[in-house]
């Protein structure tokens, strides 16, 4: 499955941005790395120190190669993929290997990582395809009241191939909310109340779902990621937190 890139390189100068989107993400990180852009420099200690690979990952990545897509682990915020429009899976690629590789591999991960979503870009394939599942019990660790509150009920597997999103009912709910592409924060996002997914199964069969509540929530996460957009564009920024700001402190 080829990769696709685009969409704006975040932390680069103004000045280069216009040049970079009409380039080649190689040549896009060649121009970086020689500060082509040098008469407006780059935001003091934004890179940060260079980190080099430790000698297993070195020799494991010369004797077996670069992972490829899709990938057995989850993205992070940074990856350029994270930050691309998801293209349509074309339908000579509806039930194809390579389709149901990359929906075997989301569903794999989702439920390895324990998560109720996942969408091929977190998996390095910028393709409009994701995966939803709540089951009973991961919903155990709430308590009753919370899960009346936020209002969650499990739903099985679904996996939706270039789906669109309808708002059934357009008022917000303001909830905590995490991602396996931020892992380790949390923060508050106002979500629609209730909406409709349509597209296709990965048999290329139409499917449509309508959703509210913690469901809902899930959908429009994941339908944010197929536009390059995460959960902090949308969050309020004084509810950031790190989980693991009390281990900290002990």
């Amino acid at each position: 499955m080829s990769r696709l890139w685009g969409g704006l390189l975040l932390g680069t100068p103004r000045a280069c941005r216009g040049v970079l989107l009409a380039l080649p993400w190689g040549m896009c990180a060649g121009a970086i790395a020689t500060q082509a852009c040098s008469s407006t420099p780059a935001p003091h200690g934004l890179e940060g120190p260079a980190r080099a690979r430790s000698y297993w990952r070195y020799v494991r990545r010369l004797m077996w190669g670069a992972p490829k897509q899709p990938y057995a682990h989850v993205c992070q915020v940074g990856d350029p993929v994270l930050r691309t429009v998801a293209a349509p899976v074309e339908p000579a690629q509806l039930a194809g290997p390579e389709l149901q590789r990359l929906v075997q591999r989301l569903v794999q991960v989702m439920r390895r990582r324990h998560c109720v979503g996942l969408s091929a870009p977190q998996l390095g394939v910028p393709l409009q395809v994701l995966a939803l599942e709540l089951p009973e019990a991961l919903l155990r660790a709430y308590t009753p009241c919370m899960r009346e509150v936020r209002q969650m009920e499990p739903f099985p597997l679904r996996v939706f191939v270039n789906p669109t999103l309808r708002v059934l009912d357009n008022r917000l709910v303001t909830f905590p909310e995490g991602c396996e592409s931020v892992s380790g924060f949390l923060a508050c996002v106002p979500r629609f109340q209730a909406v409709q997914i349509s597209g296709l199964d990965p048999r290329g069969q139409q499917v449509v779902w309508q959703a509210s509540g913690w469901a809902a929530r899930i959908i429009q996460h994941e339908m944010d990621h197929l536009q390059g957009c995460l959960f902090i564009d949308k969050m309020d920024s004084r509810t950031f937190t790190n989980t693991h700001w009390m281990e900290v402190n002990d």
